[in-house]
């Protein structure tokens, strides 16, 4: 490959420097980020004493171009996803109980009549409405899904440098090295305890190094300071990613790849991953967004100079997804590619639920980074995740009530449809495993089980949302 062919496309993009220092000052360098388009690129650059420099000093990050890197967690911040779903709670039981008791409302005074129907009205069709809302939405993501055809693949393996991930476990992180490709040669392991790894260089994360971030955003932090580059890109693998295949990147900033989680002992998670993998297919769809929804840092390869403009030196639970959404704020591109690497499904049900809680829980806090439209849109599927496991329920009840319960009919076709969509996931679930199997066929046999332990993790983030980083097991 040239070096003009080697060249990035946008500015900034040159470059091997490692920051040592404790924090980038962004203030005395020259600013080569891509700058916002629309109204945020107008208030980044209003003039002293307009009204657009004053709307500047109030506007959250990431609407201030001078705004990075910086501490994105804040604890106890508001949260619409719990409201919206107290609110869901409070509705859909008043609506239930006062559907129960429909024979006897109709007993009452004409305005507490009227105003106890519109209840049930309200709360069942709160019920449905975030289900149809959210589903929708997949569904449109779906369509743009499947006409995303990934962009040619310029870089090969000699233009990457591979950094994995881990604690401490030796083991795991050494079959992760023995699959990886002999053309990835520049092999890095940031480990938090001293370990040994025979094929990569090991590096230990000084228990003194402070930033930011945390965990193991503060472990990708001190390798970006200190581990020397001297490749265009950055590959990050999880201690437990098999990279099966590596056909090389594309002219991007910012490259995912695809995951496949493996069976590891526990059929029940397996298969709510066989699950999350059907709803999962969206993901293609993220490259035509402007902001992905979420981001698989078990193998997401980043271009150099864009992590070192960008950083891991935030606080957060869920790195990889807000280093997207930080890097597509800026105007880098994101795009998504076939390939798909092996990780381990979680090899138990406690590991499951503290996996699928750190994830809601990070959202949770990190959520206003994103644009208005994709926060609600953020909000509805959450509380859609959360609420999953009532849709049989829904069903059920809905076949229960009288007829002359207001908008009866349309709620009980919606319900049916919301419950037999959980379906289309699991048909799209096993496409994605390449066919149904004698391990994955009791996922469609046992749907509603599968999707209810799916998403307790969800529900138990919207109560009580974790605030530490807790690494899953792996075996």
């Amino acid at each position: 490959m040239t070096d003009d062919e080697r060249e990035h496309r946008t500015d900034g993009a040159s470059g091997n420097g490692r920051d040592t220092g404790d924090a980038r000052d962004v203030g005395d360098e020259e600013d080569h980020r891509p700058r916002y388009r629309g109204l945020t690129q107008r208030v980044a650059a209003a003039a002293p004493g307009t009204a657009l420099e004053r709307l500047r000093d109030w506007l959250p990050t990431p609407a201030r171009a001078d705004a990075f890197p910086v501490s994105v967690q804040r604890r106890g911040a508001f949260s619409p996803d719990r409201l919206l779903a107290s609110l869901f709670v409070l509705l859909g039981t008043g609506g239930i109980l006062l559907a129960l008791g429909y024979a006897r409302i109709l007993t009452f005074p004409a305005p507490l009549r009227g105003w106890a129907l519109w209840a049930v009205y309200v709360g069942l069709w709160a019920f449905v409405g975030i289900y149809a809302i959210a589903t929708c939405i997949w569904s449109v993501e779906a369509l743009v899904a499947r006409r995303y055809d990934p962009p040619p693949l310029v870089y090969g393996p000699e233009d990457v440098q591979v950094r994995i991930l881990t604690i401490a476990a030796e083991d795991v992180v050494q079959t992760t090295v023995d699959a990886l490709p002999e053309r990835l040669d520049d092999r890095h392991v940031i480990a938090e305890d001293p370990i040994e790894v025979d094929g990569a260089t090991v590096h230990v994360v000084p228990d003194g190094f402070a930033c930011e971030a945390t965990d193991k955003g503060r472990a990708l932090e001190w390798a970006r300071r200190n581990v020397a580059c001297d490749r265009e890109w950055v590959l990050f693998l999880d201690e437990d990613t098999i990279v099966t295949d590596f056909p090389g990147l594309p002219d991007a900033d910012i490259a995912q790849f695809q995951e496949w989680p493996m069976y590891t002992g526990s059929l029940v998670t397996y298969w709510a991953e066989v699950l999350r993998m059907g709803y999962q297919t969206e993901l293609r769809a993220f490259a035509r967004l402007s902001v992905p929804l979420y981001a698989w840092g078990g193998g997401i390869a980043v271009r150099q100079s864009v992590e070192d403009d960008v950083t891991w030196n935030y606080e957060t639970l869920i790195e990889d997804t807000v280093f997207a959404w930080l890097a597509t704020e800026q105007g880098y591109d994101y795009e998504v590619l076939d390939t798909k690497f092996r990780n381990q499904a979680p090899p138990s049900l406690g590991e499951m639920v503290a996996q699928r809680r750190r994830w809601i829980s990070g959202s949770l806090a990190r959520e206003d980074l994103l644009p208005l439209p994709y926060r609600v849109l953020y909000v509805l599927r959450n509380v859609a995740w959360a609420f999953s496991p009532l849709s049989p329920f829904l069903v059920a009840f809905a076949g229960l009530l009288p007829e002359t319960v207001p908008g009866v009919g349309p709620l009980r076709a919606l319900g049916v449809a919301m419950l037999l969509f959980t379906f289309v996931w699991v048909w799209r679930g096993w496409r994605y495993y390449e066919g149904p199997s004698l391990r994955t066929l009791p996922v469609f046999l046992l749907n509603p089980v599968v999707v209810a332990l799916h998403s307790l993790g969800a529900a138990y983030g919207l109560v009580s949302p974790a605030e530490e980083f807790q690494a899953t097991e792996k075996e």
